[in-house]
């Protein structure tokens, strides 16, 4: 069965002191590319999120980047196309998606077309506010 861990797994995996970081971890040692992948937009949004992080728990650049390549190693990487891109977003706006959810909509259209069955995410209500076809994917780890 195809997973999708999106941004707050990821990050969760690489910080030891984060609330979830066992669960996340766990769940990424786990996963092999043919079975498990992450969208596009999350391999900048997690390299943002680790170099920002308040002290004691930001992280290099350098070591990111090691990080990301641990995600690279373990998950396939989807992207969107430029007709797709702008399809989740005309769909997202007359599903009266706005702000910042259109994030986890992009993501939640990079799981579907990965043919992903389950969504792990932190962030329950943010994609549980999404069309059935994504919100019925998400689970924690």
């Amino acid at each position: 069965m195809k997973a999708f861990l999106d941004t707050s797994v990821l990050v969760a995996a690489f910080i030891e002191g984060h609330v979830h970081h066992e669960r996340s971890f766990r769940l990424l040692g786990k996963c092999e590319r043919k079975s498990a992948c992450c969208g596009a937009p999350t391999i900048a949004e997690v390299y943002s999120t680790l170099t920002r992080m308040p002290q004691p728990l930001r992280v290099s650049g350098h070591d990111s980047l090691l990080f990301l390549g641990s995600i690279r190693e373990r998950l396939s990487v989807i992207a969107l196309s430029e007709t797709e891109y702008f399809e989740v977003i005309a769909a997202s706006a007359a599903a009266g998606v706005q702000g910042g959810a259109i994030y986890d909509a992009v993501l939640g259209q990079c799981a579907l077309k990965a043919g992903a069955k389950i969504l792990y995410t932190w962030n329950l209500s943010d994609y549980l506010r999404l069309p059935s076809d994504i919100a019925g994917r998400v689970r924690t780890p």
